[in-house]
């Protein structure tokens, strides 16, 4: 089953999960499913239009993927489907 890792500052809608299985087949199916299990996660990854946030980086694997490559496949296999977010100041 794959898992999304949700890093320290976005774990407020989780109530503090970091690690979270998901049933998804492609990256953003294991986003919304994220997104659908936790009010107000979704803010903090997708904009107004759905997209990824610009600031948000993700990673399949350990390998970093384009913010709109969100039909990447994944597959039970995929521990790391991870979700990290470096904002600059």
């Amino acid at each position: 089953m794959p898992r999304v890792d949700i890093p320290a500052p976005y774990r407020g809608p989780t109530r503090g999960e970091a690690v979270i299985e998901v049933n998804g087949e492609t990256v953003g199916a294991c986003l919304r499913e994220v997104v659908d299990r936790y009010e107000g996660f979704g803010e903090l990854v997708f904009g107004a239009d759905g997209s990824v946030l610009r600031f948000v980086k993700l990673f399949v694997n350990g390998e970093q993927i384009e913010r709109t490559a969100l039909d990447t496949p994944v597959s039970g296999d995929d521990e790391g489907l991870i979700l990290a977010a470096i904002a600059g100041g």
